[in-house]
């Protein structure tokens, strides 16, 4: 897909689309109405297959044209209790003619395939949204079991929606009847029937599902021909049925991107990505010591198909193997990267500490999720901030990367590749579920694009001693970077020490001595401290006094909340931090430009906490610790507030 290149569009954000204009379909009798922006979010079971669903139609949306965010929202069980609320699985698709930064803030259209998915999401609907409910699965048993004395299709409690039961179950059955399958097996398919029906519905592409489906169950031909019927006949029944007048149109966001080639992508793929590119333009052999958990896990999946590129995934027994083949990975001369979530980076802490002392090059890839100890593990959080600043023993100071969007997390794993490769220290890289899991429009970037990471080992001796006689010195530093040597195992006359035992600046060799650890400790700390940063870019063009500083995934929906405020008339200032150690230079004259500075984290104000202890900032802390995302309107509300305070 291609666009030309335009200004974003100061839009709202993530509320109910706008109709902007109506026709009659050519031949037919039904209307079609244009829209710029649509929300949808399907829920049933987890095991209904809605997040297969929602991915498929997220994937005919991107490729014909849209921006879209997405949020899936799933419970942590492989299988949860069916019929229950806790056991209810949802995605949310927000898709626009223009360009969008969040999921949205509430769906205008619910497709809810039981009575527990329907009474898990109805407070977010506005009134006036659409609901589609599946008739076949609100039975007696079933709405008792999530406390609904009475069927909420008949009660009137749906009277302010835009209702349509539809009987999905017993469509699909139907549908299906001709295969071999059982009444369960044709059942399955419900979901594809759903899909086909909000396909018809937004003119969604087609030809993508249908190569999916044959693709997916090349091997079970009878199983892929069933769900394309069901699939074909949930087009149809949308076609047909009188219960569905209307359907609408939500054209490509032509302006929204700049000209170039775009996939969709999620955060999760596109750091995947970053590491292969990194690994390449650093010309070294990339090393993944990893122990699978969520939500980090997909990554070792998506490294693991990549042995062509010069990938090595290594699935430890536990967490601290993982990052211990990855370590030792660095010092035979590859790229190492260790992935993992909060608990595992707790596990991890020693081995990090480790590094810091050998001063080799690692990337430790954190996906946050809710804590503390197991936590919600499919839930998103930003509170892993402190302990990747400080969540070692001593003084082990480690740079700290943290992306802002879904696609972002590609140049994200650039950078932190830089930085431990130019630097030899291991790097923190911050990453959240929200962004693992969601998606959006990447614009694949071209290979000139990319920056040149090249590394140069040492070759020989690089040391002359008081006699004249030349030696290997391990921890001799670049003047400028403080890096030290990186040399390869096996490389004549570079034998030396490593471990975690304190060495002797220069030499390498153990030493005990007080001042050559005091010497040790404060090199370590002015080499993070003195690493090249860009500067704090702050969006601000009405001369405010009120700024919004953010970090990570909260960009979407502070920027939204910003935009909305601006429309309003409202003059609001923002920027958002990537590094968080250190800090952009600027950070401080930045902050002492405004009267009022607002840190929105979802966690319990931790950025706050270290902006106010570094910089004697009174900075406002807005804090969310649920498991999900920031809505723009909840924002928007807040800054407004700080701004008339």
């Amino acid at each position: 897909m291609t666009s030309q290149v335009s200004s974003p569009a100061e839009q709202d954000d993530g509320t109910d689309g706008t109709v902007v204009g109506e026709q009659r379909k050519p031949g037919g009798t039904k209307d079609v109405r244009r829209l710029d922006r649509v929300i949808i979010r399907f829920a049933g079971d987890s095991g209904d297959g809605m997040q297969l669903t929602g991915d498929r139609f997220t994937s005919e949306t991107a490729s014909f044209g849209n921006d879209l965010s997405t949020l899936p929202n799933f419970p942590a069980e492989i299988r949860a209790p069916a019929g229950t609320l806790p056991g209810v699985s949802s995605f949310q698709l927000h898709f626009a003619d223009h360009d969008i930064l969040t999921p949205g803030d509430a769906p205008n259209v619910l497709v809810a395939m039981n009575p527990a998915a329907l009474k898990a999401n109805i407070g977010d609907v506005p009134r006036g949204a659409e609901i589609i409910v599946n008739t076949d699965e609100f039975t007696k048993r079933a709405m008792q079991k999530v406390g609904y004395a009475a069927s909420p299709l008949e009660d009137g409690s749906l009277d302010g929606y835009q209702l349509h039961p539809v009987p999905l179950t017993t469509l699909t059955v139907e549908a299906l009847k001709e295969f071999d399958l059982t009444r369960k097996e044709a059942e399955r398919s419900k979901n594809m029937f759903a899909l086909g029906l909000l396909s018809w519905m937004y003119h969604r592409p087609t030809e993508g599902t249908e190569k999916f489906l044959k693709s997916k169950f090349a091997k079970k031909p009878d199983i892929a021909a069933a769900n394309l019927t069901a699939f074909r006949a949930g087009w149809n029944f949308g076609e047909t049925t009188e219960d569905f007048a209307v359907s609408y149109e939500v054209a490509p966001a032509a302006k929204a991107f700049p000209v170039g080639t775009y996939r969709n992508i999620s955060g999760n793929l596109a750091l995947a990505y970053g590491l292969i590119s990194a690994s390449r333009q650093a010309d070294l052999p990339l090393f993944l010591g990893s122990y699978p958990i969520t939500p980090a896990s997909d990554i070792l999946h998506e490294l693991s198909r990549h042995k062509n590129f010069g990938v090595r995934t290594f699935q430890a027994e536990d967490e601290i193997a993982g990052i211990g083949a990855a370590l030792g990975a660095a010092f035979g001369g590859s790229l190492g990267v260790t992935t993992t979530s909060g608990p595992g980076v707790a596990l991890k802490s020693e081995t990090i500490g480790l590094a810091v002392s050998m001063e080799l090059p690692l990337l430790i890839v954190d996906i946050q999720r809710g804590g503390p100890s197991t936590g919600l593990p499919t839930k998103t959080e930003q509170a892993d901030l402190l302990q990747a600043m400080f969540g070692r023993n001593g003084e082990a100071p480690v740079p700290i990367v943290a992306p802002r969007t879904p696609a972002d997390c590609f140049d994200a794993a650039l950078e932190a590749a830089r930085i431990a490769l130019t630097y030899r220290t291991p790097v923190m890289l911050l990453s959240d579920g929200y962004l693992a899991n969601g998606s959006e429009p990447w614009r694949i970037p071209e290979l000139d694009e990319l920056p040149d990471l090249t590394v140069q080992f040492a070759q020989g001796p690089n040391h002359t001693l008081d006699d004249g006689s030349e030696v290997f010195w391990p921890y001799k530093r670049d003047p400028q970077t403080l890096a030290r040597p990186w040399a390869v195992p096996g490389t004549p006359g570079l034998e030396h020490r490593i471990g975690g035992i304190e060495k002797e600046d220069g030499t390498g060799n153990i030493s005990y001595a007080p001042a050559n650890h005091e010497l040790m400790v404060r090199v370590r700390q002015a080499k993070i401290d003195g690493i090249e940063v860009p500067d704090l870019e702050v969006d601000d063009p009405h001369e405010a006094n009120t700024l919004v500083l953010g970090w990570g995934s909260t960009y979407g929906p502070i920027t939204a909340a910003v935009r909305r405020l601006r429309t309003a008339g409202e003059a609001v200032a923002q920027a958002h931090l990537r590094h968080l150690n250190p800090f952009p230079r600027n950070l401080g004259a930045v902050l002492e430009r405004y009267d009022k500075v607002v840190i929105p984290e979802m966690n319990l104000g931790q950025l706050a906490t270290l902006v106010r202890a570094k910089y004697l900032v009174d900075a406002r802390s807005y804090n969310q610790v649920n498991g999900m995302p920031f809505k723009a309107e909840q924002l928007a509300t807040t800054l407004k507030e700080a701004i008339d305070g």
